[in-house]
């Protein structure tokens, strides 16, 4: 093959996102660090649906529309630092192709290499041995090697015998990976990704698996690009069944991560063997019908918004439209999961809750419609996870000129919370700035969490479904049978002859007893410091702790 026209393109980016829909749980298995929010595919999975949405009934016939309307859809969607770098990587796909029709074996290398250059632009500290070293390694291979005479089928060859290449050489660069024994995650599914769009070059277009990852793939995509549909108010009580009954082992992660990706507004309870779910969906029957897999309902309800949301517009019609308000001059937006940890920012100043963390990374868009909703000139973010710094940037990046906004690289909610207490509406901006930059420094974080495998990491034996005592997120202190000893230990390790204030969230594993232990602990253990210890209702994390 010679060319590759719009449609033969949208074939293949669909391909390209389904591969990698029916392999994530594949690519969230390499994530480096044992804990329960390892979502390197799940990411990646959700910003490729995304821009699958954007073009899949467009029937343009030359490719930079199909491109451009693709990298449109990842940059809205992109979640997590994997999943911003890939729409960043198509993003300068696409521009390579603005005022071209067809792609030839040209356009495609120069399109992969500007790609690789558009995504390095978008990190501030590059580090190889990740998805970065994958697409840079395979487009210059690419590059160097095309002929005038080669298909186009040749190309992609050598573009994915690269990538894999490059891929396996990762640990060589990352001593990490090496350790754990894992390539990178990010280049994994960058790798499923081409491999899909090849096989669509070559006529075999690959369809989503309906297992699983998903009962009817329409709905994730539908649930993951926002849709304006409001869906059904879905919820359910479940209660566990055993593999001898005929149901499958329950896992709370890859359980929640499954409805995440058909729905949104999700809660999940588990309390022993009862299972409480809350979910906006747009396919009830998909998420029962999943559900049912693991034990029996004892209650069901199901109401359709999107007919209450009509009443409701319908009531509005007849309303004179209000003016908008006139902006106000500062709004904070913060990052949080957890009821607690909500009402935690609003007190100390937040305006605007983006609801997502660690296990559920928020979206550039989620973004962009905080910042819209909040209608303010000057906007300060909190993205409060390392993981969801870039999405934050890249909304900064796309209202540029329009709105002035800030994100504070708090990398944690105790940096958070710090970070919004030292904002002064009476202080200019650059005072406002340099104040929260330098007390979010002063802050130590730790979390404890539960380990999901076996593996030695850092000179420390972890065992799964231990309790896991992490400091700044990545470094981990040690492995303990509860977590009561893992948050012993962990503020042991964090409290020095400096601090002065303890900040504690409870998460919503956390029983009341457990409750009692921990505050009896530190009133007796550290009497002359200041403590804060809070009911979080976080997931995920049994504790998460802040030492100033």
């Amino acid at each position: 093959m010679k060319y590759i026209d719009g449609q033969k393109l949208k074939s293949m980016l669909l391909s390209g996102s389904n591969n990698l829909y029916n392999h994530y749980p594949e690519v969230d298995a390499l994530n480096v660090f044992p804990v329960p929010d390892g979502d390197t595919g799940m990411n990646m999975n959700l910003t490729l649906t995304s821009g699958s949405k954007e073009i899949e009934n467009r029937t343009d016939k030359d490719v930079y529309t199909i491109a451009k309307s693709f990298s449109r859809g990842l940059l809205m969607g992109a979640r997590g630092n994997s999943g911003v770098i890939t729409s960043q990587i198509f993003r300068g796909f696409a521009d390579a192709l603005q005022g071209v029709e067809n792609i030839d074996i040209t356009k495609l290398a120069e399109a992969f290499d500007n790609g690789r250059k558009i995504a390095y632009k978008a990190v501030s500290k590059p580090v190889e041995g990740t998805i970065l070293t994958v697409i840079r390694e395979s487009s210059d291979k690419l590059m160097n090697s095309i002929t005038p005479t080669m298909s186009l089928e040749n190309a992609f060859e050598i573009l994915i015998k690269e990538a894999d290449a490059s891929l396996k050489r990762t640990p060589n660069l990352l001593p990490v990976l090496k350790e754990v024994g894992v390539v990178d995650s990010g280049g994994a599914g960058l790798l499923i990704i081409l491999e899909g769009m090849y096989d669509a070059l070559k006529g075999k277009v690959i369809e989503r698996n309906l297992g699983e990852q998903a009962v009817d793939g329409k709905a994730q995509v539908a649930a993951a690009s926002e849709s304006e549909e409001f869906g059904y108010c879905t919820e359910f009580i479940l209660r566990l069944g055993t593999v001898e009954d005929g149901k499958r082992q329950f896992n709370k992660t890859r359980f929640t991560s499954f409805l995440n990706s058909h729905g949104n507004s999700l809660v999940v309870v588990q309390d022993e063997d009862i299972v409480k779910v809350h979910v906006h969906t747009l396919k009830p029957g998909n998420v029962f019908n999943y559900a049912q897999q693991f034990g029996e309902f004892l209650k069901l309800k199901c109401e359709n918004m999107t007919e209450q949301h009509n009443e409701i517009l319908l009531k509005e019609m007849d309303k004179e439209v209000e003016e908008k308000k006139e902006p106000q001059e500062y709004a904070l937006i913060a990052t949080s999961s957890g009821k607690g940890i909500d009402e935690y920012f609003n007190q100390v100043g937040v305006n605007y809750i983006v609801s997502g963390g660690q296990s559920m990374n928020p979206s550039t868009n989620d973004f962009l419609k905080a910042i819209e909703e909040a209608n303010a000139k000057h906007v300060y973010i909190f993205p409060n996870n390392g993981n969801i710094i870039l999405a934050a940037n890249q909304a900064k990046d796309i209202l540029e000129g329009k709105v002035d906004v800030t994100v504070i690289p708090t990398k944690t909610i105790p940096q958070g919370i710090t970070g919004a207490m030292n904002f002064n509406p009476e202080l200019p901006m650059e005072d406002n700035l340099e104040g929260m930059l330098e007390a979010i420094k002063s802050v130590k974080s730790g979390a404890v969490t539960y380990a999901i495998r076996d593996t030695d990491i850092n000179g420390v034996k972890v065992k799964k479904d231990e309790f896991l005592a992490l400091k700044e997120s990545k470094d981990i202190v040690g492995s303990y049978k509860t977590k009561i000893k893992a948050f012993k230990e962990l503020i042991k390790s964090l409290v020095d002859e400096d601090s002065s204030l303890i900040t504690v969230l409870a998460g919503e594993d956390v029983k009341e007893k457990e409750f009692k232990e921990i505050k009896k602990f530190l009133e007796d253990t550290y009497k002359d410091l200041d403590l804060d210890i809070r009911v979080g209702n976080q997931p995920v994390y049994s504790f998460l702790i802040g030492v100033e």
